[in-house]
């Protein structure tokens, strides 16, 4: 099954229950300059289906640094643990902003997986642009 294989009315309800932001860094649709891209919590190189249930939207950051990854090591304890999965778990239960909005810090192993895994933190090009956002008012979202 490839990604064309998507049908439209269930990629507008994925856009819709995402709220048209990244499942992974939060970014929204409207603040980013490339379409946020319908992505698999599952690859489908690792089994993963078209279903609804296994699709969400991420930037093109996050899901190229997501890739293949179902899972990540917990920094802080040396676990495998599975990464965050933004259609069942909530982002601040596992995440959190920095004071100065920047960057995401992992609250729980699977959070602290995922913040290394997806480069959450890291990326030059996502410090670089929230750096902006947060000086025009836009970021960190709130809700």
């Amino acid at each position: 099954m490839t990604r064309t294989d998507i049908p439209a009315d269930i990629e507008h309800r994925v856009r819709i229950a995402a709220r048209h932001r990244c499942g992974y860094c939060l970014s929204p649709q409207h603040l980013v300059m490339a379409r946020l891209e319908i992505e698999h919590i599952i690859p489908l190189a690792r089994g993963g289906s078209n279903d609804e249930t296994n699709l969400w939207l991420a930037c093109p950051l996050c899901n190229g640094h997501k890739s293949a990854k179902v899972d990540a090591v917990d920094p802080a304890s040396s676990v495998r643990v599975p990464l965050f999965n933004p259609r069942t778990q909530l982002w601040h239960e596992h995440f959190a902003w920095t004071d100065d909005g920047l960057r995401i810090e992992g609250l729980t192993p699977i959070g602290r997986a995922t913040v290394v895994a997806l480069h959450l933190s890291d990326d030059p090009d996502a410090v670089i642009v929230r750096s902006y956002w947060v000086l025009a008012g836009w970021h960190p979202p709130t809700d």
